[in-house]
């Protein structure tokens, strides 16, 4: 995962110009502040959460970190109702609303209370909001720094799947889709650390949101499939869970999460200013996973594994390694693909006469192509049952590009063929 840490100082003020009333209001409620009334039309009142009103949202998070400051802390903002537009200076009343909205944004920055925080990020950091909380043994709030780092694997290895998952469902993915994924957790943002048991990502906000959705669905999905196999012993539920998102990767993600816990959960809030996606609820139940749970999504892991199928396919690709034990007969090919598989380099074994059409077409800069079968085992790396390899004639100046890529980082031909490594 690409981190994108937001500073742990003071939190940025957004400009009151662009925050939309309706937003922070939306923020405010799901953070427990509490409403005490305000003119009707005008502006509404609002005080921080007391410890006895804290929203089960809050439940782990960085207000649990800290003391409860309640309404003690004196903060008290007004909000306008009312959308004001930017650049509406006819308005009479827009110069008083940005100028409430700039007032209780910095009195969020003063409050001592926690989620004042929370509210100002959310401001500023577009995006759906991700949290993962894991109950695990704390000195203070310390935790050992193994234990963060199992943390952040986690959530790196649980993004990815849904990022896979959004583009396709299967029970193992291995190296498929694997820079669509890296793209995906280019746009997180992740944000300020308030513990090694506590993190918490915003992703983008796209039309449908198809990985957001899409983790939600899946986790919901391994859930009721966990549930299922407890009552039952039977394992027929995860294999319907494939269609909503749940696969190997996940499954794996999940142990990973939930290893070393009294238990794990994930929790939801969407962007407030894109609200929920069509078929979801506006405040989904956060998931909770347990120790009791790792005997089923081990299982199921192990299940997804050795049931996915190969896949038969016919490979675009540059030769980008050759590799045979004797100078003559068969050897072996590693391709970086440019059509017709979901990874980017496959090996492939080829007979004598095949190998020396890929030596060729590496020499004078042509990407072949080959028909088999993408192994599952290993990752989905491997073509078997390799046939039909033939050179892709591609116009001069695609063939000189081919020839810089491949050739960039190789200083003689012997180095192309050298060891597999």
């Amino acid at each position: 995962m690409t981190h994108r840490p937001t500073d742990t100082g003071e939190p940025a003020l957004p400009d009151p110009e662009r925050v939309d009333p309706a937003v922070l209001t939306a923020l405010l409620v799901r953070h427990g502040w509490e409403r005490r009334g305000g003119a009707p039309g005008r502006y509404s009142r609002w005080t921080p959460p007391n410890s006895a009103g804290r929203l089960p949202y809050l439940q782990g998070s960085a207000a649990d970190a800290a003391p409860a400051t309640g309404s003690g802390t004196g903060t008290s903002l007004l909000v306008p109702e009312g959308s004001p537009r930017r650049g509406r200076t006819a308005d009479p009343g827009y110069a008083d609303r940005v100028d409430l909205i700039g007032e209780a944004l910095t009195a969020l920055a003063r409050s001592a209370a926690p989620s004042a925080r929370e509210v100002l990020l959310a401001l500023t950091v577009p995006g759906d909001e991700i949290r993962w909380r894991r109950d695990v043994p704390r000195i203070g709030d310390a935790v050992p720094w193994t234990t963060a780092e199992q943390l952040r694997a986690g959530a790196r290895a649980m993004l990815l799947a849904a990022a896979r998952g959004a583009r396709q469902t299967a029970g193992y993915f291995g190296e498929r889709h694997g820079p669509h994924a890296a793209g995906f957790l280019e746009q997180v943002l992740v944000g300020p650390v308030t513990g090694g048991h506590l993190l918490t990502a915003y992703a983008p906000v796209p039309d449908g949101r198809p990985v957001t959705s899409t983790l939600l669905r899946a986790l919901q999905a391994a859930r009721d499939a966990v549930d299922f196999q407890r009552a039952t012993g039977g394992m027929e539920a995860f294999d319907a869970a494939v269609d909503l998102g749940v696969c190997h990767e996940l499954a794996e993600a999940l142990v990973r999460l939930v290893r070393g816990t009294e238990g794990m959960e994930v929790a939801f809030a969407w962007s407030p200013a894109a609200g929920p996606p069509g078929g979801f609820a506006g405040r989904p139940e956060p998931l909770e996973f347990s120790p009791g749970d790792l005997p089923a999504l081990e299982a199921a892991s192990a299940r997804y594994l050795r049931r996915e199928p190969s896949i038969p396919v016919r490979v675009t690709g540059t030769v980008v390694r050759l590799r045979r034990p004797t100078p003559s007969g068969g050897g072996s090919v590693r391709l970086r693909v440019l059509a017709g598989a979901d990874v980017r380099q496959v090996r492939v074994r080829l007979d004598e006469a095949e190998y020396r059409i890929a030596a060729h077409a590496h020499l004078v800069g042509l990407p072949i192509r080959v028909s088999g079968r993408l192994e599952s085992r290993g990752g989905f790396r491997r073509l078997t049952e390799a046939v039909g390899v033939t050179p892709v004639q591609v116009d001069e100046a695609e063939r000189d590009r081919l020839l810089k890529s491949l050739h960039g980082g190789v200083d003689t031909f012997e180095d192309a063929c050298g060891g597999d490594s």
